[in-house]
């Protein structure tokens, strides 16, 4: 298609329409699905217009009716259509014959667990630094998780363009914009989140000033295990949220992907330290989080506390990106000797990466990460350590380089798939 950006996503994209009758995209509002998928699609029926929405509840089938693939946009509009897909696939008993897009998962969850093995699912997120063309790529995960060391030096974006980065995130239909307006962009998608889409994934009644107050708190929050009460507490204002409201608002956004929480990491050690689970809140771009706080390039420059959670919330959207295509999974790790290691890559091999974010590339900073690396590995099973593919420190400018002590850094602008 004209135009088009690859994503790392297509790989993903081609392979399921190559093994299943079916395809869902799935991920948030304008990340792109729309785009990936008619740059595959050979026809398509868009069912966030009215006509053709009038047309899929009247007559399903009309819909399926053209050439394949065939692209379904905002297919959960209409949600009868998922069994009409799955049985049109069985009925055909051929691959590759739909692509259906979604920017909100139904809360009927029976719909969508009848596609197994009919309908393979792919999660979008927003564009990577690589895939805008901000990274070299030269520090491929890929290549990292064969062994491979990176050496480069440093590239021409500065600690202000990271902060732009930041601030502007991942939005495919804001390439063209300015700065200014790409930062505006994020706050009217944030508007509309909070005045349509979490009624609408939430299915409760809700209020837009409360739901608002928790994003901003989610915000404050970024990068950080904050418990559910304390962002009840923290969203409280003049009306208090009930814990059962927040989890309710929490489970809208999970819906329309906009929050993607990050795990903690499941692994046996040889010592008896206790393993924190809390997961790690982060949005699914830093940009929804800087826009909440208001944060601008010279802002952050100004805090680099904040800008260094958002920073490693930036790092860890491009380490999902770029872990897709090895089926990698980003978690974090923390134990109660207040050993904390900001992302653990794992293959579904059990290959896994190491990483810490650090704002500062300054040599003291990466020494300091180097050995929270390091103690990991030591606490770690033996058979866990064979696994080990690499520690690595990943900074926001400077030179990519191994260390003595066989600790890769690499600066965001070297990520790439």
């Amino acid at each position: 298609m004209p135009g088009y950006l690859p994503r790392t996503a297509d790989a993903d994209i081609d392979g399921a329409l190559r093994r299943r009758g079916a395809v869902l995209i799935e991920g948030c509002r304008a990340c792109g699905k729309t785009w990936a998928a008619r740059n595959v699609a050979r026809s398509e029926a868009r069912l966030d217009d009215e006509a053709t929405l009038l047309l899929a509840s009247a007559d399903p089938a009309a819909v399926l009716r053209g050439p394949t693939p065939r692209l379904l946009d905002e297919w959960q509009n209409v949600l009868p259509l998922w069994n009409r897909v799955r049985r049109e696939c069985d009925d055909r008993a051929e691959f590759g014959q739909f692509i259906l897009t979604g920017s909100a998962m139904p809360q009927d969850d029976i719909t969508r667990h009848t596609g197994v093995g009919r309908i393979s699912r792919v999660l979008m997120r927003p564009m990577s630094l690589y895939e805008m063309g901000h990274s070299t790529g030269v520090a491929s995960l890929s290549e990292l998780f064969k062994g491979e060391q990176v050496s480069a030096l440093p590239s021409d974006a500065g600690l202000r363009d990271v902060a732009s980065f930041v601030c502007v995130g991942g939005w495919p239909g804001s390439r063209g914009l300015d700065e200014h307006d790409a930062r505006l962009a994020v706050g009217d998608y944030l508007s509309e989140i909070v005045r349509l889409d979490v009624p609408s994934a939430s299915g409760i009644r809700h209020r837009p000033s409360a739901v608002r107050r928790l994003v901003r708190s989610l915000a404050r929050h970024v990068a950080t295990e904050a418990k559910t009460t304390t962002l009840a507490a923290d969203a409280g204002g003049d009306t208090p949220l009930g814990r059962s409201t927040v989890n309710a608002y929490l489970d809208a956004l999970e819906r329309i992907f906009v929050v993607e929480n990050q795990p903690a990491w499941s692994v046996g050690l040889r010592s008896r330290a206790t393993i924190r689970r809390a997961p790690k809140r982060h949005f699914v771009d830093p940009s929804l989080a800087a826009s909440m706080l208001r944060a601008s390039p010279e802002r952050l420059l100004a805090d680099p506390n904040t800008f260094g959670l958002l920073f490693e919330s930036l790092v860890v959207r491009d380490l999902r990106i770029y872990s897709q295509p090895d089926r990698g999974d980003v978690s974090h790790y923390r134990d109660e000797t207040s050993l904390e290691v900001d992302a653990i890559i794992e293959r579904d091999d059990g290959a896994w990466i190491a990483v810490e974010v650090k704002l500062s590339p300054a040599p003291h900073i990466v020494d300091e990460a180097a050995r929270s690396l390091l103690r990991l590995r030591n606490k770690v099973a033996p058979s866990r350590v064979r696994d080990l593919a690499a520690l690595m420190v990943v900074t926001s400018t400077g030179s990519a380089y191994r260390r003595p002590d066989d600790v890769q850094v690499a600066p965001i602008t070297t990520l790439g798939p």
